[in-house]
């Protein structure tokens, strides 16, 4: 049985009988005026973080959602998109359709301005999204992307970028490892299907992200999200993984490389009230300004004694320059 044969079995098992405890996150922080989730939907909220970030979401994007699960986060997007087929759910197994669509029409039920027709649930997976070039805002996925072997990680992540518009946006959850993943759990196929066993390092998942030709990342948020420990797992010494939650955007690649931002910050400390780098950076004395890692790698090299770059927050909402 195949790594994605046996994820479909296990996602198959939890859908009929929820696992409240599969993931560390079992009900979103995000809290929305007149949402009410049903209790069932809950349950079944098997994310490691979260995808959905109101400022990405004006204009009533229309949001193609990889990996249905419970219905939760399509539920959350569909608050921003209220029209029919405003998010398209891809889900490819059956028993997760069926439970999401039962689970949307008890939202349905508990909140008067949502209507089943808002998700359009359709079968397909990662590899084949069902929905034509360049034809949606966002795409979404919450801890599925980790489950998948190399190739097929940057196979999906070329999918999403097919589909979406120009400027559009690939919003993720997925767990990270603080260090390569020994190869004995990486082919432990259950472990991968519960999100545990397939993550990878921090530096080879955005620079997949990138390869698939993204020219924008920026990080919402990074924290733990588990422990594999060395007497459960066979390891020297235990390993951290994170949760990470990103937006990448289908922009062009700058030639020298694409924008990473995790909330760096540079600081100007010269003589001058302004330096002006003559590439499109300007940085008022005093004054943190918002930059990606490779401008600040630029400035601390440019003008080292006259700048203070501060640390990766690994929390970034915009408004600075690359």
């Amino acid at each position: 049985m195949s790594y994605l044969e046996t994820t479909a079995k296990f996602y198959s098992e939890v859908a009929q009988t929820p696992q409240v405890g599969l993931c560390c996150v079992q009900s979103s922080p995000l809290q929305l005026p007149g949402l009410k989730v049903p209790y069932q939907m809950q349950q079944m909220n098997y994310g490691c973080g979260t995808t959905v970030h109101p400022a990405e979401l004006s204009n009533e994007p229309t949001v193609l959602y990889v990996g249905v699960g419970g219905g939760l986060e399509a539920l959350q997007f569909a608050y921003f998109s209220r029209r029919s087929a405003g998010v398209i759910a891809v889900e490819p197994v059956s028993a997760m359709r069926e439970a999401a669509t039962r689970n949307l029409e008890l939202a349905a039920n508990e909140n008067p301005w949502f209507e089943p027709s808002f998700v359009e649930i359709r079968e397909g997976d990662a590899f084949g999204l069902p929905v034509p070039n360049a034809s949606v805002d966002v795409v979404a996925q919450n801890c599925l992307f980790n489950i998948f072997e190399p190739a097929d990680l940057s196979k999906a992540l070329k999918e999403a970028f097919r589909v979406l518009k120009p400027g559009g946006r690939l919003q993720m959850s997925d767990p990270i490892a603080t260090r390569p993943i020994p190869m004995h759990l990486q082919q432990d196929e259950r472990l991968r299907a519960m999100c545990l066993s397939g993550a990878f390092t921090y530096e080879e998942y955005i620079q997949r992200i990138v390869d698939a030709g993204f020219g924008q990342v920026e990080i919402r948020a990074r924290r733990p999200y588990r422990l594999l420990d060395r007497r459960s797992y066979g390891l020297e010494e235990d390993l951290l993984l994170e949760s990470l939650d990103s937006v990448s955007f289908k922009v062009l690649i700058p030639e020298d490389g694409a924008c990473i931002f995790t909330g760096k910050t540079a600081i100007y400390t010269g003589e001058q009230e302004v330096f002006d780098d003559s590439a499109g950076h300007i940085l008022q004395r005093g004054v943190p300004a918002a930059v990606c890692d490779k401008t600040a790698a630029k400035f601390a090299a440019l003008i080292p004694e006259n700048v203070l770059i501060t640390n990766s927050t690994w929390h970034y909402t915009g408004g600075g320059c690359c």
